[in-house]
């Protein structure tokens, strides 16, 4: 444990035990789905982008198949939209869903309204046949009657508490740490 900034932070998951967790994924993606035909990834804004591109290059390895793989800033669906002030990100869908299986994936899955919202975007790119959900970690605090089809990990944390994921992508480390507010 580390005391950071008046918070105090917890190690989840190391950069060994995410890689572990997004193989088991991508296996239980292939097997749920009988290989990759009609198959796509749709990773949420900002990580879980980085996250569906490894999946897809662990299926890569797996199978020698690229999976389309796509990215989806919700931003503009929130239902909190107005209460939260960022900058739109970049929406890649590959070659629209229609009648696809598409797998939302996504970083920390908490109450479920970034995937509520992840649903209402992607139909405005089509009427995919099927959607899954894979979350590298589940924190529990469902508000809707959402769940994953993937989890690298559940973690059951507090409202007081929050998940942070660092990826080498972006961070320059593969991390999950929890804090929780210093008392």
């Amino acid at each position: 444990m580390a005391v950071n900034g008046g918070a105090v932070e917890r190690n989840i998951l190391g950069a060994d035990e995410i890689r572990r967790a997004l193989v088991r994924i991508s296996h239980e993606i292939l097997e749920r789905n009988g290989g990759v035909e009609g198959l796509a990834l749709v990773g949420i804004q900002t990580r879980g982008v980085w996250l569906a591109k490894r999946i897809a290059g662990f299926i890569r390895q797996f199978e020698g198949v690229d999976v389309p793989v796509g990215a989806l800033d919700v931003g503009l669906y929130r239902d909190d939209f107005a209460a939260r002030s960022r900058p739109l990100m970049h929406t890649s869908i590959p070659a629209g869903v229609q009648g696809l299986r598409v797998v939302l994936v996504d970083d920390v899955l908490y109450t479920g309204r970034t995937i509520r919202a992840a649903m209402d975007a992607l139909n405005d790119f089509g009427r995919p046949s099927e959607i899954q959900l894979a979350s590298l970690v589940d924190r529990g605090h469902r508000e809707l009657p959402i769940r994953p089809d993937y989890v690298g990990k559940n973690v059951p944390t507090s409202r007081d508490e929050s998940v942070q994921v660092y990826m080498s992508e972006i961070d320059g480390i593969d991390e999950i740490t929890l804090l929780r507010e210093g008392d």
